[in-house]
């Protein structure tokens, strides 16, 4: 459980130089924008960046901490704009970068909040640990989101489903060829204003099931928030929209063909016993925010959660005896999505239909909407106030 940001004060260590948008984009273009902002089409004026260097005759190999002795610096809020990189940065050759995804939220009182954010800079730090890049403090990062926001907060839509998306992400970007982990890094923060990710009308996506291509194996960097990860996953996306299918479902050929998770969301079942079932963490898997939210409001519920592997095979088979009753995916761009039909070469099946009235999973979902929106009860203190 988190503290309510009201009740636990932040030690920032780390001062921000302020470099406001000399010509930031004009507020009748804002307000149109607003309206209808689709997803990560466009940006707010300005940006959070903070450098980091390996101290010097620190040894640059790979260790438990591949950070020890380095140094954050240079805090700054600066005008979004294209970055000046080496073309021999190691990002570039070596895809030595993680990152995060959050949301902003404005309340009705005209206050912004943000959805355990805390959780994401863990999660950052995870990624770090696994790609070899320097950890950035906890207080740090929730620092940089607030400069952020309360910079640009004319850009945190209002309207039904909006938020604004927030980007932070790490990157290497020191001038060197070498194979080895980077001596220069650089953390950012960017900012979009979003609408409902798969449009304004929630319907059930269609699935396609990848059985030649994986995202990530055993031992890789599943679990870490990569790119690498996510680029992976374009040639099984590409496949799953030539077949007519909204996403790629992912499987773990090692584990009986297990199912693991979307292209960029993790998966869900509901049981008719009650039971609330999601593939377990086995290092391949994302460990969404929502992911660990659902579970949570499911045992709240008294659900019999639980983590544990499940295959297409038994997918099929729930489905066709009615044992599984619904199926969705959860993610923060999308929240929670109710998964139709899936498809599997040749074979294909489809899930119950959502009834409005008793879905486990649109319940969840209304139940964390109203509570990032601030008309739910926070009684787990995931809220924290950025302005």
């Amino acid at each position: 459980m988190m503290d309510a940001p009201d009740e636990k004060e932040v030690a920032v260590t780390m001062e921000f130089a302020r470099h406001p948008h000399p010509s930031p984009i004009a507020e009748e273009r804002r307000r149109e924008i607003l309206v209808n902002p689709g997803f990560g089409q466009h940006f707010t004026d300005h940006m959070v960046s903070i450098d980091w260097t390996r101290a010097s005759g620190e040894a640059a190999a790979v260790s438990s901490a591949p950070h020890s002795g380095g140094e954050w610096h240079d805090a700054r809020l600066e005008p979004f704009g294209p970055l000046t990189l080496s073309p021999a940065a190691a990002v570039f050759h070596y895809a030595q970068e993680i990152f995060e995804g959050l949301k902003a939220y404005r309340h009705d009182d005209g206050s912004v909040w943000t959805f355990r954010p805390q959780a994401n800079a863990a999660r950052l730090n995870r990624s770090a640990r696994r790609l070899a890049l320097p950890e950035l403090p906890e207080e740090v990062f929730l620092e940089a989101l607030r400069v952020l926001v309360s910079t640009d907060q004319s850009w945190v839509p209002d309207g039904d489903g909006q938020s604004l998306y927030l980007r932070p992400f790490m990157i290497a970007t020191e001038e060197f060829l070498g194979v080895r982990p980077a001596n220069e890094v650089g953390f950012k923060v960017i900012a979009s204003p979003a609408g409902n990710y798969f449009g304004g009308e929630l319907k059930p996506v269609s699935i396609w099931v990848s059985r030649e291509l994986a995202r990530a194996g055993h031992g890789g960097t599943g679990a870490a928030k990569f790119g690498g990860n996510y680029a992976a996953s374009l040639a099984a996306q590409l496949e799953a929209s030539a077949h007519g299918c909204d996403q790629v479902l992912f499987l773990d050929p090692v584990r009986d063909n297990a199912v693991e998770e979307l292209g960029g969301m993790n998966v869900f079942f509901v049981f008719a016993d009650g039971s609330l079932v999601t593939p377990e963490l086995t290092g391949t898997i994302l460990e969404g925010v929502t992911r660990s939210s659902v579970l949570q409001l499911g045992r709240d519920r008294g659900m019999n959660v639980s983590e544990r592997t499940i295959t297409v095979e038994e997918w099929r088979e729930g489905v066709a005896s009615g044992e599984i009753t619904e199926v969705f995916a959860c993610g923060t761009a999308a929240v929670i999505t109710p998964i139709g039909t899936l498809v599997d070469g040749e074979d294909s099946f489809t899930s119950p239909a959502v009834d409005p009235t008793t879905s486990v999973a649109l319940d969840i979902r209304r139940e964390l909407l109203d509570l990032q929106t601030g008309h739910g009860d926070d009684r787990h203190g995931w809220l924290y106030r950025l302005v």
